[in-house]
């Protein structure tokens, strides 16, 4: 059943950043202790070494993910309260603004211009099959 578009604007999207930060930082966090092992023999480390490696790559893979996540949900949040229309655009906006900002790391027009383009292709994707 769905529900009514108001009770979407009743949920703070601080709200729904810090979810989810959680949710997708959790997943990162995840993925980096199980690429961090491996990327840690690729390259011999052994001990200590090897052990702070996959913590960093824990907390980087953590952090990253989560910082993409509350960035993308709390701006097609803002958006979809703004506009009071809960439609694709928001997803493809939102998507867009966080792929520029991710890729801007990267000090390539080109590489934050395909990033945007793709999360914005991935946001509008996502937001238009919630709506079928």
């Amino acid at each position: 059943m769905e529900e009514p578009l108001d009770f979407v604007y009743d949920i703070p999207c601080s709200s729904v950043a810090v979810d989810s930060i959680l949710r997708l930082g959790t997943a990162g966090a995840i993925w980096g202790s199980c690429i961090g092992p491996y990327n840690a023999n690729n390259q011999g480390l052994k001990g200590v070494a090897r052990a702070s490696y996959v913590a960093k790559s824990v907390g980087r893979y953590g952090f990253h993910c989560g910082l993409f996540a509350g960035m993308f949900a709390f701006t097609r949040c803002a958006i979809r309260k703004y506009r009071r229309e809960n439609d694709w655009v928001n997803g493809s906006v939102a998507g867009a603004l966080a792929g520029a900002a991710i890729a801007v790391r990267t000090r390539s027009l080109r590489q934050v211009i395909e990033m945007a383009a793709l999360l914005s292709i991935f946001g509008a994707a996502v937001d238009y099959t919630k709506l079928l």
